[in-house]
């Protein structure tokens, strides 16, 4: 297994979940689907509730910014079988988050709901985190080195933190020194690096970025940021020049911590 040296100058890595950290299939065949199945039952029974009703004033909020921008939206079919104004309104989020998670939206209105679902799961022990056999080991040699570990998903920050305090290896959040979502800006967009190497309170360059997404990888290093790309089954191939031109890796394990004790 051919090893890739972390830069010497790294004093922090940033960890990408989906198809790095975490099977692509645990999101895509568990948790998705989860959603799907309750997100009905889960409106009606918290429609009342204070936090309930910040998730849809945001998703709304979304809806008028798509707008805005001429987005394309989803189309609110004639359903007889709804009929107060309560039931009405509950629908319409139902086919508003279905219809984005088809187009896989990003949007942190729909991410932060998605985490407040999947509270309730991981809580009650439904649903486990799924994390690849190489990840916690790794995190501890490198932390032994003195390298700082931080998580940058498109998942809220919430849903972050719950995957890994129930996760199938038990709660492993001390592993990570923080964690940001879409909140300090989209994954493809360079500017989100600089912010979140200011927030870390180190350069650009001192930073290391794990991701299975070329274009994160590329907006990584527009902002001065290292990046290796990660390739785990179920991710999508690699071109012949993404390959020549990343760092690539199979297992976290072909790390290796260079110009440390």
């Amino acid at each position: 297994m051919a090893t890739v040296a972390i830069p010497a100058c790294t004093t922090a890595l940033l960890l990408d979940i989906e198809g790095t950290t975490t099977p692509i299939t645990f999101v895509k065949d568990i948790l998705f689907p989860y959603i799907r199945e309750h997100l009905e039952d889960y409106l009606s029974d918290h429609w009342e509730e204070d936090e309930c009703k910040q998730d849809v004033h945001l998703l709304k909020k979304q809806i008028e910014e798509d707008t805005r921008q001429n987005r394309a939206r989803p189309v609110h079919a004639v359903d007889q079988t709804v009929h107060t104004d309560e039931e009405k309104a509950i629908r319409e989020v139902v086919d508003d988050v279905l219809w984005q998670m088809a187009a896989d939206r990003k949007s942190t209105a729909l991410k932060r709901l998605q985490g407040h679902m999947w509270r309730a799961a991981y809580s009650s022990g439904t649903i486990r985190g799924e994390i690849y056999q190489d990840v916690t080991q790794s995190i501890r040699r490198w932390r032994g080195h003195g390298l700082k570990v931080f998580i940058y998903s498109s998942g809220s920050v919430e849903a972050q933190k719950l995957l890994f305090a129930h996760s199938v290896e038990g709660d492993v959040l001390d592993l990570f020194d923080g964690h940001f979502d879409t909140a300090v800006g989209a994954k493809v967009d360079a500017k989100s690096y600089e912010r979140i190497a200011e927030r870390i309170g180190c350069p650009p360059g001192e930073i290391t970025f794990l991701t299975d997404v070329t274009r994160e990888a590329k907006a990584a290093e527009d902002a001065g940021v290292n990046a290796v790309v990660v390739v785990r089954p179920g991710n999508i191939e690699l071109t012949e020049e993404e390959a020549a031109h990343y760092h690539v890796i199979t297992s976290f394990g072909q790390l290796q911590v260079t110009g440390r004790p």
